[in-house]
């Protein structure tokens, strides 16, 4: 019996999400800036998601909305392993 790979792009949720260039990878892990930022813009969607916190406004309705603080963090984050990252 064959399992599904979750992470095969032509199955389930994934399979709209596209792969980043390896020259890309390669480019950003040499510190390449254009290619950091599009590490950055491939990856901002999920960040912003991990960002999200409930808050209230001013008439004490909850919300949620990207905590800055958060969002920044993660990005640095980010950074700090795609220069960590050995390709081989």
């Amino acid at each position: 019996m064959r399992t599904k790979n979750k992470h095969n792009s032509g199955n389930g949720k994934y399979r709209n999400h596209k792969h980043l260039p390896l020259n890309t990878i390669k480019a950003a892990t040499n510190g390449n800036s254009e290619a950091m930022n599009a590490v950055e813009q491939h990856f901002g969607g999920y960040i912003a998601k991990l960002s999200l916190r409930p808050m209230r406004d001013e008439y004490g309705n909850e919300r949620y909305a990207v905590d800055e603080r958060i969002r920044r963090e993660l990005e640095a984050k980010l950074a700090a392993a795609v220069m960590r990252f050995k390709v081989s």
